[in-house]
């Protein structure tokens, strides 16, 4: 175990070195500037500005002064505004966290209790309500759900102000974000049930006198759930560094909108500060999932 989580770990950081590598080098080929404005400053200002933040220097350069601040804690600070990047990423990432940590437990608790069903009540009308719901959820991205939730219960019914960031406007996200993730497990859940109810260690079980609900429970379930693990770490990671529209969406200040308004303004440093940030959670997040694995089903080897 403690081999497989050395390995793992140098391996993500040569996986967030070269998402820091391609980040960095695809952002400064792209024509213009973070100190390009519609009312244009003297070429004086512009090569002041640049040479205060290296940007005068080759790109190579660049990378590797931004590497070596980077190694020693240092974000930065934001080219549109002087804020210190972890001031910004420091405000913004526990509102993202809350959202994406509610939606994720929507999802997961959701989703398992209706895949639950489903199996159970296979070929029965609970089962084609569940595929049905679930089938038409699948087919809806968040950003339409998002839509449709704000236009609805918004616009129409006017339960919820549009404009309202508070404790009133969490539930419209969390269950915008929570819909796709929630759809995938309830079916990789009924899949791997029906899997499981079938196998000879059930039918032991059952032949032993073993009650029902433990068989359901502690034997079907529990296997049933290794692949919703393999799953959940990644949505969890996905949810927390993809909830960007859902956000601008709901008009909710987390992280994800203000790595949209990063990259509209060309605001350099914060692209980078966040998209290092989101890479090392989401490596984080799958070296959890491969260890939760180990947990769960001791058979599993970590080589």
């Amino acid at each position: 175990m403690g081999k497989y989580v050395v390995k793992r770990v140098l391996l993500a950081i040569l996986t967030v070195i070269v998402i820091s590598m391609i980040t960095f080098f695809a952002m400064n080929a792209i024509p213009g500037g973070p100190f390009n404005k519609e009312k244009a400053s003297s070429p004086a200002v512009i090569a002041a500005l640049e040479a205060r933040y290296n940007l005068d220097k080759p790109v190579t350069q660049q990378y590797v002064l931004y590497m070596k601040n980077l190694m020693h804690g240092e974000f930065g600070v934001s080219l549109k505004n002087g804020r210190e990047i972890s001031a910004i990423i420091g405000e913004s990432f526990p509102i993202s966290a809350k959202l994406g940590l509610l939606a994720a437990a929507f999802a997961i608790v959701a989703g398992i209790v209706l895949g639950s069903t489903a199996a159970l009540m296979r070929n029965r009308w609970p089962d084609r309500v569940i595929v049905f719901f679930i089938t038409l959820i699948t087919a809806m991205p968040s950003f339409v759900v998002a839509t449709l939730l704000l236009y609805f219960f918004c616009m129409k019914l006017g339960w919820v102000s549009a404009f309202n960031a508070g404790s009133n406007m969490t539930l419209l996200p969390v269950v915008a974000l929570s819909m796709s993730p929630m759809a995938y497990i309830t079916r990789l859940t009924k899949t791997s049930m029906l899997d499981a109810l079938g196998q000879d260690y059930i039918r032991t079980a059952k032949a032993k006198g073993v009650s029902q609900l433990k068989v359901i429970f502690i034997h079907g379930l529990r296997n049933a759930l290794i692949p919703v693990i393999t799953y959940v770490g990644p949505m969890i990671a996905g949810i927390l560094t993809g909830s960007m529209v859902v956000e601008s969406i709901f008009n909710i200040g987390g992280l994800g909108s203000k790595f949209v308004s990063a990259i509209t303004n060309r605001d350099y440093t914060l692209i980078m500060a966040t998209t290092i940030f989101l890479a090392v959670i989401m490596v984080i997040a799958n070296l959890i999932t491969d260890i939760i694995y180990k947990i769960v089903d001791p058979r599993i080897k970590l080589d």
